[in-house]
């Protein structure tokens, strides 16, 4: 049974419960994908549902941030606790470098991938690189048939939301992969394009502040979380 927030339902795992369906996901058959939504993509799908279809269509719909699990708090119905993106992809490479799993990057600027990919084989020895492409193409078909060549268990799938989950929920199958993860920006942190908030910040449930300071231009972006908190004290209202 899933955890309704605003009509995105989430699976309530803790983070390495979430890291262990995932690899069950990886070693099984057929293909699947992860989702990992942020207040602002709970907003998206209150607004778009093409996207909220995509996500709640995913095997995994993780809560990526602690603004989530405290909407679900509001709502009478807890969370065990938030599992950002690039937290539960570190924990799957992790896994997957164990067992020689091989992984494809798509996203990011030109030339972020590629790096990405270099220094994840460094961090997590036994994890194989299937193939790069970054996330300025115009057509879906060349770069799915480039996954599937690859023969990628897993695909990192960084375009933004909703971009992102709706290009999973089309092309996951042609792809052949056994897994793909909507994880955002994570390429350029994996790249050390850009840094990750420090535990710190994180640990308080300020990573959003943080980027906030660090990318000024997040600040329409960013609007959408006080829009959540209004949304959720509504729906709470309904509830009663």
């Amino acid at each position: 049974m899933r955890v309704d927030v605003l009509g995105v339902g989430f699976d309530n795992l803790t983070l390495d419960e979430a890291v262990a369906r995932g690899m069950e996901l990886v070693c099984g058959e057929g293909t699947h994908y992860v989702v990992t939504p942020n207040p602002e993509i709970v907003e998206v799908c209150r607004e778009n549902p093409a996207a909220r279809d995509a996500v709640n269509g995913a095997d995994l719909v993780l809560p990526d941030g602690v603004g989530v699990v405290k909407g679900a708090a509001m709502l009478g119905t807890p969370l065990k606790e938030k599992t950002p993106g690039i937290e539960f992809a570190a924990g799957l490479m992790g896994k997957m470098a164990q067992q020689g799993k091989s992984l494809y990057l798509l996203g990011a600027k030109p030339g972020v991938a590629e790096l990405a990919g270099q220094r994840l084989t460094q961090r997590y020895p036994g994890l194989r690189i299937a193939g790069t492409h970054d996330g300025y193409f115009k057509e879906d078909g060349p770069v799915v048939e480039a996954i599937r060549q690859s023969g990628a268990d897993v695909v990192f799938v960084c375009l933004g939301a909703p971009k992102q989950e709706l290009w999973m929920a089309k092309n996951g199958s042609a792809t052949g992969a056994h897994l793909l993860c909507g994880l955002g920006g994570s390429l350029d942190v994996f790249a050390g394009v850009v840094a990750r908030a420090p535990k710190f910040w994180s640990d308080h449930g300020l990573e959003w502040f943080y980027r906030l300071c660090k990318e000024p231009r997040r600040i329409g972006r960013m609007m959408k979380l006080p829009l959540f908190l209004v949304h959720v004290r509504q729906e709470k209202g309904k509830r009663k």
